[in-house]
């Protein structure tokens, strides 16, 4: 992804209010940050991260990854003008497909239960809800619940308890 969109993606303060960063305020900080989350990421035999792009000009207006430490966790942020067109549903749906095809069993989601519309693109992926959790999260020092979804590929997948057994607040809500 060029680094300018980068920037653009990551400085947008309503994007990233649901996110465990804080928002780019320099240039200089988007270099780092595709040092950091995407040049070595690439750099590997396999790895899902691609760039949103819009059809008519190729310019990237947010980002799709999946986790590569088992939890096949999926990711995806929009600048802000681009919410509630259906484009992170769209970017998400592809990946997922890619994902089937290469065999991946399952994917997992999470989304804080302040950002609901989140968790509206998780169930029109088709995933579903499986249990809530209470995480400190850093570096920006507030607790926040998070719900986790899950789509299996494989059947015979159960429920992915990595968060449910890291965080002792877990809970099951009625969604």
């Amino acid at each position: 992804m060029p680094r300018y969109a980068i920037y653009e993606i990551y400085a947008d303060k309503a994007a990233n209010v649901f996110l465990p960063w804080f928002v780019l305020t320099e240039f200089s900080q988007a270099e780092v940050l595709f040092e950091k989350k995407y040049d070595n990421f690439y750099r590997k035999a396999s790895g899902y991260r691609y760039a949103v792009c819009l059809k008519e000009n190729n310019i990237p207006i947010g980002y799709v990854h999946v986790g590569d430490d088992g939890s096949f966790d999926l990711g995806y942020g929009l600048q802000r003008p681009y919410w509630g067109n259906g484009y992170a549903t769209e970017a998400c749906g592809a990946v997922l497909e890619r994902l089937r095809a290469d065999g991946v069993p399952f994917v997992t989601a999470t989304h804080d239960v302040n950002n609901p519309a989140s968790g509206a693109v998780m169930q029109k992926l088709g995933m579903k809800y499986m249990y809530s959790y209470k995480e400190y999260w850093q570096p920006k020092n507030i607790n926040v619940v998070f719900r986790m979804y899950q789509l299996n590929f494989d059947l015979n997948c159960g429920v992915f308890k990595k968060y449910w057994h890291m965080y002792p607040e877990h809970f099951i809500e009625e969604i």
